[in-house]
């Protein structure tokens, strides 16, 4: 990742899905401003690597699986999309569950990403 600033959102969703509507809005958010053909960075932070467990069950708090969602980025051209190494391992994550080009970062790295954007929505 290089030092120069970058013209895109980078968005920073923290947040596990079961029930949480934040964890919703990130998605919603990057989404969109990717179909606005913004340049956006989708960056998993801490609990949020929680929402790409593949089996995850969210039909019983009445919400979609975001997982879904989460694996149709590539089809708005979002496909700068990174993962909190640290929070992956702690919570038993593997390659496998991470979605298609998605690329684990440390926290040199994610410091990298901050600085490199003009623009960072956290949720």
């Amino acid at each position: 990742m290089s030092a120069t600033a970058e013209s895109g959102v980078l968005v920073v969703t923290r947040h596990p899905q079961p029930g949480r509507s934040l964890a919703r809005a990130a998605l919603d958010t990057a989404l969109a401003t990717a179909a606005f053909d913004q340049p956006v960075t989708l960056l998993f932070l801490g609990a949020g690597v929680l929402q790409l467990l593949p089996q995850q069950d969210s039909a019983s708090v009445g919400v979609r699986n975001l997982r879904k969602v989460i694996d149709s980025m590539p089809l708005y051209d979002l496909e700068r999309c990174y993962v909190d190494a640290e929070a992956a391992e702690h919570f038993g994550l593997t390659a496998e569950d991470l979605p298609s080009g998605a690329t684990l970062v440390d926290r040199d790295a994610q410091r990298s990403l901050f600085d490199s954007h003009q623009h960072i929505l956290g949720f």
